[in-house]
């Protein structure tokens, strides 16, 4: 049995976040058809341009309330939200590229509603995966690199026994765990840090969890998790 579990350290700091999770059980992720899922990407591409209405790119408030949830824990120079990576694409007219069809699922539904989504492979996982503060000496390598970068002491990251599966809570990911073509059960969640977008929070849980069933099959289980429901069996 696998969980997912958001443990104390995080909620000191965060205790009004929402974490939504979506478990995708035997999908096929193969890729089949590239252009319909640049044009999904396109259409969303569109969609998020509502979200940055101020001229300068870092008053807008999908950016500024991530920049403010990142000033509470060490984060690598630099590291900013993966909203924010992907709207300032959009905002410098540059066009996301496909990676797979789920991730370029979850970062069509990123930028529609202008919230970070990820995701990783469940069968990749060594033990529990976990929400928290990083002691510091975690193994983490990222896609390019065969050289380890480990975490901050008391940054925020999702971790496994292995070592660090995302840093700086949702800027970069492992290779060790992403998801690839040869995915067929896979851990995807949505971060919500502003309570006053609850229902678009929702909306964007039904609409990842529906495009993942309609284009890639199998079954998929969501739960939201606070800080009165901090963890969920995942496998």
């Amino acid at each position: 049995m696998k969980k997912f579990v958001i443990e104390n350290e995080f909620w000191s700091l965060f205790p009004s976040v929402k974490i939504g999770v979506i478990v995708c059980y035997g999908i096929d992720n193969t890729i089949k058809d590239k252009e319909a899922y640049k044009k999904m990407i396109l259409n969303s591409e569109k969609e998020a341009l509502k979200y940055l209405q101020n001229a300068e790119f870092s008053s807008n408030e999908v950016i500024k309330v991530w920049r403010e949830a990142f000033k509470k824990f060490k984060t690598k120079k630099g590291a900013r939200s993966s909203i924010e990576a992907l709207l300032k694409r959009v905002h410098n007219g540059n066009q996301l590229g496909t990676i797979n069809p789920l991730v370029d699922i979850y970062n069509s539904v990123s930028l529609r509603y202008a919230l970070p989504c990820g995701g990783e492979d469940i069968d990749t996982f060594v033990g529990d995966i976990r929400l928290t503060k990083a002691v510091g000496n975690e193994n983490f390598v990222v896609l390019g690199t065969d050289k380890s970068e480990p975490p901050y002491e008391g940054e925020i990251v999702y971790k496994d026994n292995e070592g660090a599966i995302c840093r700086c809570w949702n800027w970069r990911e492992s290779v060790r765990t992403m998801l690839t073509e040869n995915t067929r059960n896979a851990f995807l969640c949505i971060e919500l840090i502003d309570e006053k977008r609850t229902e678009e929070f929702e909306n964007a849980l039904k609409d990842l969890e529906k495009a993942v069933q309609d284009n890639l099959g199998g079954t998929c289980k969501v739960s939201i998790l606070d800080i009165n429901n901090k963890e969920v069996t995942i496998l």
